[in-house]
């Protein structure tokens, strides 16, 4: 493993995005760090206008900020917001990567995802892949969005000496995730959708497109692990991949997650609907190497996001 480079033992650290999926993962990650979580409410400083960004960080003199807040969501959402995928998501890394540097921030982490490499990268992607080829039409304006908050962050680097560093997570799962039938990841929307199933006894459950794209899956308090990892142990210009590197069809995943609800209805695949990038898995040799691997099964990450689920259908 390589050596720690940067401690947060008595740092102050802000985590953009707290709500969300990743951002609350990293909450509970960071309590075993013996360091100051700071987190901020939209009413309290809306990342999309940079006087309030700046403002907040020249108040809270965060050490350390993990940029996890993010517009995010499946084809569906990617296809009827474009806007604002590409607004959004190009204003929170802009007003965050540069208040950081003017606030002299120590270390900032950046999240990109495995969906800004192109449509048809070689596979498994390695981290040099990045803006080699055509992106997936269906995720562009999110991707470019992204692609721009790395390379600020790479720039910033280069000409004022930060330490920013950016990582490229897969697909994500777990608790706090989005279960919107319309606006959720695959497995969200899935778990969703079977449990729905289940519940009025339907007979078959419609997957959209051929069942047969192939995609990697991490469980979300896997990522917020190799965060804090990358966090510690990594400082350079190169993005890293974060993931398993492992593949399971789009089919393969709803069978599990039936499983997991205890549905025993068919599948039936609506090839009438975009399948989106055929494969996509990463080349996660970088972040093995230096000592990290992932340790959740996607069985087991599926039972602790299924019950994540039904506790939010029981708080209503």
């Amino acid at each position: 493993m390589v050596d720690q480079i940067y401690s947060l033992a008595g740092k102050r650290v802000y985590v953009a995005g707290h709500t969300g999926m990743v951002g609350s993962a990293l909450c509970r990650r960071l309590a075993g760090e013996r360091c100051t979580v700071v987190t901020a409410p939209r009413r309290q400083v809306d990342l999309l206008r940079q006087a309030a960004v700046e403002g907040f960080l020249a108040r809270e003199k965060p050490h350390a900020v993990f940029v996890a807040a993010a517009t995010v969501g499946g084809i569906h959402a990617n296809a009827t917001r474009p806007a604002e995928f590409l607004y959004q998501n190009l204003a929170i890394a802009t007003n965050l990567i540069h208040a950081a540097y003017g606030a002299g921030v120590e270390k900032l982490m950046f999240l990109g995802s495995s969906c800004l490499y192109p449509r048809l990268a070689p596979q498994p992607m390695t981290e040099d892949m990045l803006l080699t080829g055509a992106l997936e039409p269906t995720n562009e304006p999110y991707a470019i969005a992204k692609i721009a908050g790395i390379k600020m962050c790479q720039s910033y680097r280069r000409q004022y000496g930060c330490d920013f560093v950016a990582a490229m997570p897969t697909n994500l799962y777990g608790p706090g995730d989005n279960y919107s039938l319309s606006q959720g990841h695959v497995v969200a929307a899935l778990i969703a959708k079977i449990h729905e199933a289940k519940t009025n006894g339907a007979p078959e459950v419609v997957l959209w497109g051929s069942g047969s794209p192939l995609r990697e899956f991490l469980a979300v308090d896997d990522l917020a692990d190799a965060l804090v990892f990358l966090m510690t142990h990594y400082s350079a210009e190169s993005i890293v991949n974060v993931g398993t590197g492992i593949e399971t069809s789009i089919l393969e995943l709803a069978h599990l997650i039936a499983g997991v609800v205890g549905y025993r209805g068919r599948f039936v695949c609506d090839r009438t609907k975009p399948d989106g990038t055929p494969r996509k898995v990463m080349d996660i040799s970088r972040l093995t190497a230096m000592g990290w691997q992932a340790r959740i099964p996607l069985e087991e990450g599926l039972r602790l996001a299924y019950r994540s689920y039904l506790d939010g259908c029981r708080r209503g």
